[in-house]
C-alpha cells in the first residue's frame, strides 16, 4: 500500500491522497441524495423490514451501505454481508447460520428451519436485532429471488421480522421485481431508495470536500474543470473520483497551477482508451 505521495502531487500541497476509493466514515462527503438513502435505511431498521437499495454502477450504493453500518451498534445489530452472483438459498441460509457458529445444514429445506429459529433466539433471546445485506442482487437467480419471501418469516406464516433485510443492486433490480412472478416479493418490501448521481453543485462540492481532506484549502480546479468533470462523470461519484484523480496528476505533470479544463480532457481520454 502506497503511504508516501508521489512528487507531482506533494508539489501541489497535497498531504494524502485525494478522492480515495474508501474513505473513512467520518471524512466522507455527504450528499443530499446519500442522507435521503440512510434516512430511508434507518426506517427500514426501525420498522424490522425490507429495504431495496438501488442505484447505477459507481453512484456510491457501496459508500451508503459502509456508513449505514458504520452507524448502527454492532452489539445490537450484528451484521452479514452476502454478495454471491450464484447465491442460493442453502448457501445463503448457510452463511448466515455459520456467520452465528452454527453448522450448515445439507438441504435448503433443513438450512431455512435453522435460520428461521436462529433468528427468533437471536431476538428474542438476546434481545439483538440483524441486519442481512445482499448485494448485486440483479445478479440474482430467480429461484434466489422467489426464496426472499420467505426470509422474515419467524414462521410458516407471516410474521413480525425478527431482523432486517437491506436487498442492494443495480437499477435493474426494480425492473425484475415488476415482474409478476415476483410480486409476493415486491409486496414484501417495505422501503425502495434509489440513490441518485449528484447534481453540479454537489459534484463541485464533493471535489472541494475531497481536496480539503486532503490538505488543500484553496480553488484547485477552474469552473470550466469542474463543469467538465460533471459532465464526463454524469455526476457518478467513482468515475468522478477516478477522472479528478487523473486530471490532477495531469496537471502536475504539465506544472499548471490550477486543474483546467485540458487536463480533465486528457484524463477523460486516459480512462475511456
Amino acid at each position: 500500500m502506497i503511504t508516501t505521495l508521489p512528487q507531482p502531487l506533494a508539489a501541489f500541497g497535497l498531504s494524502a491522497f485525494p478522492f480515495p476509493k474508501a474513505p473513512a466514515p467520518e471524512s466522507l462527503f455527504r450528499w443530499s441524495g446519500l442522507g435521503e438513502v440512510l434516512a430511508r435505511l434507518h426506517f427500514a431498521l426501525a420498522a424490522s423490514g425490507f429495504a431495496l437499495l438501488t442505484g447505477d454502477v459507481g453512484s456510491g450504493k457501496s459508500t451508503a451501505l459502509r456508513l449505514f453500518l458504520h452507524e448502527l451498534d454492532p452489539n445490537r445489530h450484528p451484521t452479514v454481508y452476502v454478495a454471491d452472483s450464484h447465491l442460493t438459498p442453502r448457501t445463503l441460509y448457510g452463511r448466515v447460520l455459520t456467520h452465528f457458529g452454527l453448522p450448515a445444514p445439507s438441504t435448503a429445506g433443513r438450512a431455512r428451519e435453522e435460520f428461521q429459529a436462529l433468528l427468533a433466539d437471536l431476538a428474542t433471546a438476546q434481545g439483538k436485532h440483524p441486519v442481512l445485506l445482499i448485494d448485486e442482487g440483479h445478479e440474482l437467480t430467480e429461484p434466489m429471488v422467489r426464496e426472499l419471501r420467505y426470509l422474515q418469516n419467524v414462521q410458516d406464516c407471516d410474521a413480525a421480522s425478527p431482523f432486517t433485510l437491506v436487498l442492494c443492486g443495480q437499477p435493474e433490480l426494480r425492473a425484475m421485481l415488476r415482474f409478476k412472478t415476483f410480486e409476493s416479493v415486491a409486496q414484501r418490501v417495505t422501503v425502495r431508495c434509489h440513490l441518485a448521481p449528484l447534481q453540479p453543485a454537489e459534484t463541485a462540492a464533493f471535489v472541494v470536500h475531497s481536496l480539503r481532506q486532503a490538505g488543500i484549502d484553496r480553488p484547485l480546479f477552474t469552473e470550466a474543470a469542474l463543469e467538465l468533470l460533471h459532465a464526463q462523470s454524469n455526476g457518478l461519484c467513482r468515475r468522478l473520483g477516478n477522472l479528478a484523480t487523473h486530471a490532477l496528476l495531469d496537471a502536475a505533470l504539465n506544472k499548471t497551477p490550477l486543474v483546467e479544463e485540458p487536463s480533465v480532457r486528457r484524463a477523460v481520454t486516459e480512462l475511456d482508451e
